[in-house]
């Protein structure tokens, strides 16, 4: 659990310090002008990369017989080509090798998710589930946090933040791979199946189009998040303020995420922890939406904060209950990703057309708490897990 902490860590800060600050940066510096579409364009194309490399990653490494294991080769691999990504954004002098950098990224990073996630149900006894669930979401939290803290503080530009990334997300990956265990598969399953029917399996669909909305309405809700600082609540540091709420945010996921997992495993309920969340995320958005100030983003953060927590401590749990099959668990897991990587694709996109069209950064937040109203309702309509 420990060293599946620390390889979540390093796999979040790769990902989430440039989405937070080195991306946006990078997009200003070469196209002032046009940053944010700059920004949605490079993070769109990224994650249409993720979004189909997660689950042909967890295919292949459900079928790896590697005497190495299932998993680990996977990992190791995904944290090497996101470690080459961060080097080629390190020294991006365009548009066109900043995406192509990000891609990498994207690529590297997803693989590695996808094996990682697949040793949750491979290793971990259901009754611990949402406890494990909890220390995952607070590596998601830390490595938001601790990125944004290297590229600012710790570092100077963006070449270095960007390397300094790489090389945490290289020592993640190796200490997991050779301090912990891996499953080892003697003969290879038969040829599967990307398409999983809603018909046969209509809980794994609907806990799949509720884990999409939540994670639409997180993107609505953070994507943006320095452009807002600076061009809405007009703060002097913009940077700076994003490095306040992260740490707000942070405090607050990480007591989401224990306290609550904890007491779904010991009741092993899911589902009412499923809605208080989405109803304490709502409420963050809303407030965004009536006071976008710098003041309602101090509330908001925390909100936000908590409910993450709490909803990403119980879905590891909730998701894994669902799966069709124990033979497929990766690539399973892997379409369940699609949820993640797809509001990457679509959020950049949609946002353009709500700020310029439906109301700018109110009407942002106002699309961020409809999709996780939505989300709840969705996974209400869960039977085989209460």
């Amino acid at each position: 659990m420990a060293w599946l902490f620390c390889a979540n860590l390093g796999l979040w800060l790769a990902v989430y310090a440039p989405i937070q600050v080195l991306l946006p940066q990078q997009a200003e510096l070469l196209n002032k002008a046009n940053k944010e579409f700059v920004f949605g364009v490079v993070t769109g194309v990224g994650g249409l990369v993720s979004l189909f490399i997660v689950p042909l990653i967890g295919t292949l490494s459900d079928r790896t017989t590697s005497r190495f294991g299932r998993r680990h080769p996977w990992t190791l691999a995904g944290a090497v080509v996101g470690a080459i990504g961060l080097a080629v954004l390190a020294n991006a002098p365009s548009v066109l090798i900043m995406t192509i950098g990000w891609c990498l990224v994207q690529a590297g990073i997803g693989g590695m998710l996808a094996a990682l996630t697949a040793v949750v149900p491979d290793q971990v006894p259901v009754e611990q589930r949402a406890q494990v669930g909890g220390l995952i979401g607070i590596s998601q939290m830390l490595g938001t946090v601790l990125g944004a803290v290297v590229v600012t503080l710790l570092v100077s530009g963006l070449e270095a933040g960007y390397l300094a990334c790489a090389i945490i997300v290289l020592i993640g990956a190796l200490f997991f791979v050779w301090r912990t265990p891996d499953t080892q598969l003697i003969v290879k399953p038969v040829r599967p199946t990307f398409w999983i029917s809603p018909r046969e399996h209509p809980d794994f669909a609907w806990a799949w189009s509720g884990h999409l909305l939540i994670n639409l309405g997180n993107a609505f809700g953070t994507l943006y998040l320095l452009y807002f600082l600076g061009d809405v609540v007009h703060y002097p540091s913009p940077e700076d303020g994003l490095l306040v709420l992260m740490a707000l945010y942070g405090v607050a996921l990480a007591a989401g995420a224990v306290l609550f997992g904890a007491r779904s495993d010991r009741s092993g309920r899911r589902k009412p922890y499923v809605y208080g969340a989405a109803a304490v995320m709502t409420l963050a958005a809303v407030l965004l939406v009536i006071w976008p100030t710098w003041a309602a983003v101090l509330v908001a953060a925390p909100l936000l904060g908590v409910g993450f927590g709490i909803y990403w401590a119980v879905a590891i749990a909730l998701l894994t209950q669902v799966l069709p099959a124990a033979a497929d668990r990766a690539k399973d897991l892997g379409v369940l990703n699609v949820a993640n990587a797809l509001p990457q694709v679509v959020a950049p996109l949609l946002t353009a057309g709500i700020l310029a069209n439906l109301g700018g950064y109110r009407g942002l937040f106002a699309a961020s708490a409809l999709a996780t109203a939505l989300a709840a309702a969705l996974m209400s309509r869960v039977r085989s897990v209460v």
